[in-house]
């Protein structure tokens, strides 16, 4: 049997080992949790709940931690219960320091996933709107060295995008000018996904290979339109370098694998952006289906235009994570980036 008394026993025993790295022991849940229980009762509860997998021993005459499943509850408990973290001084900072650069959405989330990082000590993460479905606005081109283009991509939606484009001719800004003029005239009204299968089409055209301007400007166009699944940012791992649960060589290797292989978390992020699900999801070690992220939790929310999911934000960190103050953060930066891509 599973009563109430042994759901708060777990909670405890899950939140003590969230502020405290250290086996928990009957003795300590007794002293410092007023359940009423002798600690030969809690200690009793703490085996029966050994038994249903909701907590490990990790070696003998040790207290216990909780396994994926224990944390699983718990997170569900805290759900279910409504426990709300106290984010005042979080939701300040976030809409103080990053009201100044909504407008370009890149920028915005590189400056979140640092303020995430800041106040969790994990991993902060995002991933930019997918832009095949924005529509475009105008482009803007800035000569960058010899062989280097600045493109501004702007859209109807108040998106902008940002990206140095590397191409093999010598351009003058004269030039840049006018390649943006004729992509301005050519596009404006589509959406980004049109766009790149008219210039496929074009590309193959005997007008577009005798007119070297078009051409270039059609090349320009396909490398700034290149990356359709979004960008992702990353931030923090110095943070986590200083988490008691990253202390030996192997937990190192471990997130710096994860971070290395950028393809992974956004593989991971462009399944939250496909969710129509409003709050905040919880991934938790073992529950991920990605082997190289089976070590770590995973707190993440979409955000939206409309009620359409376009991006994600969230964090990765221990499966020893405070998971109620995570939550409530997310669940913040994620609704402050739908407002600023609905203009609100």
């Amino acid at each position: 049997m599973f009563d109430e008394r042994d759901r708060e026993v777990l909670c405890a025993i899950v939140q003590s080992y969230i502020n405290n790295p250290d086996p928990v022991g009957s003795r300590f849940i007794t002293r410092k949790y007023a359940f009423s229980l002798s600690s030969a009762s809690i200690r009793n509860i703490m085996s029966d709940l050994e038994e249903m997998g909701f907590l490990r021993q990790p070696h003998t005459s040790a207290g216990r931690v909780p396994t994926d499943k224990g944390y699983r509850f718990y997170v569900d408990y805290l759900c279910s219960h409504e426990q709300q973290y106290d984010n005042r001084a979080f939701f300040n900072e976030i809409t103080r320091e990053l009201e100044s650069i909504k407008n370009d959405i890149d920028v915005l989330l590189s400056e979140t996933t640092k303020r995430l990082s800041n106040f969790s000590h994990y991993l902060g993460v995002a991933l930019s709107p997918k832009s095949g479905s924005a529509t475009f606005n105008r482009i803007t081109l800035l000569k960058h060295r010899r062989n280097h283009v600045v493109t501004v991509l702007f859209t109807d939606e108040g998106l902008v995008r940002n990206k140095v484009v590397d191409v093999d001719f010598d351009l003058t800004q004269r030039d840049l000018n006018r390649i943006a003029s004729y992509l301005n005239s050519e596009f404006y009204g589509y959406n980004l996904n049109d766009i790149r299968t008219k210039i496929v089409r074009e590309m193959s055209e005997e007008k577009i290979l005798c007119d070297t301007l078009i051409s270039r400007a059609i090349r320009i166009c396909r490398e700034v339109l290149s990356s359709p699944s979004g960008n992702i940012f990353i931030s923090g791992f110095s943070e986590v370098l200083g988490l008691p649960d990253f202390s030996d060589v192997e937990k190192i290797k471990e997130i710096s694998r994860a971070m290395e292989d950028k393809h992974l978390i956004i593989k991971l992020l462009d399944k939250f952006s496909e969710s129509a699900k409003d709050e905040v999801q919880v991934i938790i070690g073992s529950e991920n289906s990605l082997a190289g992220m089976k070590g770590f939790s995973i707190v993440a929310a979409t955000y939206k235009e409309g009620s359409r999911p376009v991006g994600s934000v969230g964090v990765i960190g221990p499966t020893r994570m405070d998971y109620s103050k995570t939550i409530a953060m997310v669940d913040i930066v994620s609704k402050f980036i739908t407002k600023v891509i609905e203009g609100k």
